[in-house]
């Protein structure tokens, strides 16, 4: 057994026993950027491609693998839609941070993925060969500017496809989307918490695109097994401070030019980004624990699990129970573009005046379902996904309350056990900006987190809370097209929840907890948008 499994458990009692170190208090006037400054690099204004008539949230949760080839604007649009800043929010909720966001050093300014703590520590970097519309090289995605940053010049993407191995889309292209973290951007406030933070980040990040590129007749598809410790060094990456989770091939649109038959540019070891960063924070700490996670993972970076190996580690057959039917998913017409920039979180702005259409539950847990896997280079395609979803009913119509197992094959409501659970809910989440009993659902996706472990090593603690990250942005982004709240929240004890679902017998870990619901009508708020949806 690894490290991994050390930290899995200790992330799963945390709410009992705290993680080390137990007494840390961020120092919020020291904090770091949201991103990575590069002075003096020049800068790329992105163009904006904006969305097409048919590019329904529906068509991206729900639809087929595209075929087509990205271009600089849908690559503009698509990182603007997703990591970029899209406008300014203030509202009367519940959040604690309310009192600090009317200053403007404080603002909060709204994207279309959600990220632990808002904190969006993933730094997303395009490596271009000569197939693209620049001269090849790296550019960082400047995110107050939507724009590019040019950290190198030279085609490196012999690096890239050789840190991916024989990774089947990295052959054909020489246009990759790689993803990296530096830890103190988010470990400031989470400390060592927050490698669990980042991997659920990641996660999410990837299912945006992931929607955005199916509405667009587009793929995307994610490498998370590959040399990290050699494309940390063409990054210019500190090995302990940084890593780098996921690599995106990307299929590019073809030119006359294309068809001259040029050669893939070689491996070239010694090329890097010299361009250094400017840190804001005057003290960066770091944290033994995130330094053994992240040594952990990187054990068998390079050794891509062969097709098959997690199929051990994926849910099994659901239990028995009375089935409650749930009606047709309601349909979400809205454009991928609206729902994100739409999205945000309810904040104690739940209400159970009115009970919640069944459609719109169906519709969440469809989302849900659908974000089961992740295109990634260690799962089988069609197989069976690696999270559950358990359901606790509190204000549904026509669904008594009770707690659930959700049937993905029949969209049907497994009744475990009846009753009303709103105080149990409220008593093991620790935060004040929910009520998760005015909620009208509360979702919980779990995943056999150990068995991944067992089977595919360290590393697949990654995939495992990508595969997480990525249904509560399914959740989010679903909730917001179908006109409802949605909250999504990490500190809850999943000890009690564990005990209360039954899951020792399953070996599965409740990973999250997800409220959907109604909100009280006519809130007080303020909204400003960079660009209209």
């Amino acid at each position: 057994m690894g490290y991994a499994h050390e930290y899995a458990t200790a992330v799963m009692r945390r709410g009992r026993i705290p993680m080390e170190p137990a007494d840390f208090v961020p120092n919020w006037s020291d904090r770091p950027r949201k991103g990575k400054f590069f002075p003096g690099a020049p800068v790329l204004p992105l163009p904006d491609g904006g969305c097409a008539d048919d590019a329904t949230l529906g068509r991206g949760l729900f639809g087929p693998r595209g075929t087509g080839a990205f271009s600089l604007p849908l690559l503009g649009a698509m990182l603007r839609d997703s990591y970029g800043l899209t406008g300014r929010r203030l509202a009367v909720q519940a959040n604690s941070d309310l009192g600090s966001l009317p200053f403007h050093t404080h603002a909060n300014w709204s994207r279309g993925t959600s990220s632990g703590g808002g904190l969006y520590p993933i730094g997303i970097h395009w490596i271009s060969g000569a197939s693209g519309p620049l001269a090849p090289g790296v550019h960082y995605y400047d995110t107050p500017r939507n724009a590019f940053a040019r950290t190198l010049s030279g085609d490196v993407t012999g690096e890239v496809r050789a840190a991916l191995g024989d990774h089947e889309e990295a052959a054909g292209t020489d246009q990759f989307l790689v993803l990296g973290v530096t830890f103190w951007q988010n470990a400031f406030k989470y400390n060592s918490f927050s490698y669990h933070v980042v991997t659920m980040d990641i996660g999410a990040l990837l299912q945006t695109w992931r929607m955005w590129a199916r509405a667009h007749g587009l793929h995307i598809g994610a490498a998370l097994w590959f040399d990290e410790p050699r494309l940390g060094r063409v990054l210019g990456l500190d090995p302990e401070e940084d890593g780098v989770f996921a690599v995106v091939p990307l299929t590019w649109e073809k030119t006359d030019e294309d068809d001259t038959g040029k050669e893939a540019a070689p491996a070239t070891p010694g090329a890097r980004v010299r361009q250094v960063p400017d840190e804001r924070s005057r003290r960066v700490l770091t944290f033994p624990t995130v330094h053994a996670i992240h040594a952990a993972t990187l054990e068998g970076a390079a050794d891509r699990p062969a097709p098959g190996t997690l199929d051990p580690a994926l849910v099994t057959p659901p239990g028995p129970g009375e089935r409650v039917a749930l009606p047709a998913p309601l349909a979400l017409e809205a454009t991928v573009r609206r729902a994100l920039r739409e999205r945000r979180s309810s904040f104690g702005r739940f209400t159970s005046a009115a009970p919640l259409d069944p459609a719109r539950l169906s519709a969440a847990l469809a989302a849900a379902v659908a974000a089961g896997t992740l295109d990634t280079d260690a799962e089988t395609p069609g197989a069976a996904p690696l999270t559950r979803q358990y359901v606790f009913v509190n204000h549904v119509r026509d669904i008594a309350p009770g707690v659930y197992e959700h049937d993905r094959e029949t969209n049907e409501l497994i009744l475990m056990k009846p009753g009303d659970f709103g105080g149990f809910l409220q008593e093991n989440y620790f935060l004040a900006n929910y009520n998760l009993e005015q909620a009208a659902a509360v979702l919980v996706p779990a995943a056999r987190t150990h068995t991944v472990l067992d089977t595919v090593g360290d590393r697949g603690l990654r995939l495992v809370n990508a595969v997480i990250g990525a249904t509560a942005q399914a959740v989010y982004t679903a909730s917001s097209a179908a006109g409802m709240g949605c909250g999504v929240a990490l500190g809850f004890d999943c000890v009690s929840f564990a005990e209360e679902l039954g899951l020792a017998e399953r070996g599965e870990i409740p990973l999250l907890v997800m409220m959907i619901g109604n909100e009280a009508p006519r809130p007080a708020g303020y909204r400003f948008d960079i660009v209209a949806p």
